[in-house]
């Protein structure tokens, strides 16, 4: 029973191939997740791109681009090669050969085991990702060592309510930093202390 619970694992893929494999995961039915920053297009790479997403061709995936009318947007990886799978330990060995020579999935430290990430921990940093909160920035999760631990919090009011972190000491500013463990972190801008509140569970 334990094999087929659901839990998310992190990949890492070679020349920048993440759209790639999120179009071959997403055909074998399985939830993905890459964090991105959505850029809009303009002047002559938008023309280029509306023609090309006109003309549908079977034998090229472009999840790369998101169209709203007439604004079309690039997905950029905010890591180059890091994306997330949602699927059971036992679909592990079918994941690792759809990205065979493409990437692997993240082992842990003692490379034994593939390394599951917490549901709550990939909740939250999803939830600030997708929040459209100005001022994001984010680091491998080793670059988080040198930034001094600060109190729990809970985000009570604005576009990351709900969201789960640590204060941090950041550029000499106090933000709020939400991590998935071992891969990476993304730091919010400044938040009200009125917003927040102390998690103390």
């Amino acid at each position: 029973m334990e094999e087929n619970r659901l839990g998310w694992y992190a990949l890492k893929v070679f020349f920048n191939k993440v759209f790639e494999i999120e179009a071959l995961l997403d055909d074998m039915g399985l939830e993905t997740y890459i964090p991105v920053r959505r850029v809009q297009l303009k002047g002559e790479e938008h023309m280029r791109i509306a023609r090309r997403l006109a003309t549908p061709d079977d034998r090229r995936r472009d999840n790369q681009f998101i169209q709203a009318g007439p604004v079309i947007y690039k997905r950029v990886p905010v890591v180059s090669s890091l994306l997330f799978v949602r699927t059971s330990r036992d679909m592990l060995p079918k994941v690792e050969s759809c990205v065979k020579e493409k990437g692997f999935v993240y082992k842990t430290a003692d490379r034994k085991d593939c390394a599951v990430i917490p549901d709550k921990q990939m909740a939250m940093f999803r939830l600030v990702c997708s929040s459209g909160a100005d001022g994001l920035d984010f680091f491998a999760d080793d670059d988080m060592t040198r930034y001094k631990s600060g109190d729990r919090v809970r985000v009570m009011e604005g576009p990351l309510k709900g969201a789960e972190g640590y204060i941090k000491r950041i550029r000499k500013d106090r933000r709020l930093l939400v991590a998935i463990e071992g891969f990476i972190a993304v730091a919010t801008s400044f938040i009200p202390p009125q917003f927040l509140a102390k998690v103390t569970d």
